[in-house]
């Protein structure tokens, strides 16, 4: 779980998926990571400040918060959080990672991090993690 402070947030979760995996006993295998939200969204990227303000500028623009949308419009929606945006850039950038384990720790690249995206906050959030192999 993780409770998060702003609207649209990043976090790298990579440390604390590393810890359930190595506590898990896996050697070698797969961790299957999943948002249990609608919302947020899991991916892999490099955890660089600059890159982090660019990912946030590039989704602000490209799924606008003040544009129309049927979720936001009480006429047809009886969602008060008017949070469309929130829901269609979980949807862009997608809700579940697969990884491979090896050595007990997430196969990552040089520069990959695992990274939470938050879109609808400040909100708890929570994300199921599956360690499988042997």
């Amino acid at each position: 779980d993780w409770i998060t402070s702003d609207r649209m947030q990043l976090i790298d979760v990579t440390d604390r998926i590393n810890e359930i995996v190595r506590k898990s006993g896996v050697h070698d295998g797969i961790v299957h990571l999943q948002s249990l939200h609608t919302t947020t969204a899991v991916f892999l990227n490099e955890w660089q400040d600059a890159l982090l303000h660019d990912v946030k500028t590039f989704l602000d623009s490209f799924v606008k918060r003040e544009n129309y949308f049927r979720h936001n419009d009480p006429q047809y929606s009886d969602c008060e959080r008017k949070n469309a945006d929130s829901h269609l850039r979980g949807m862009l950038m997608g809700q579940s990672l697969c990884l491979q384990v090896r050595n007990s720790a997430v196969l990552l690249g040089t520069w990959q991090a695992i990274i939470l995206a938050e879109f609808d906050g400040p909100r708890s959030r929570s994300m199921s993690v599956q360690v499988s192999g042997v």
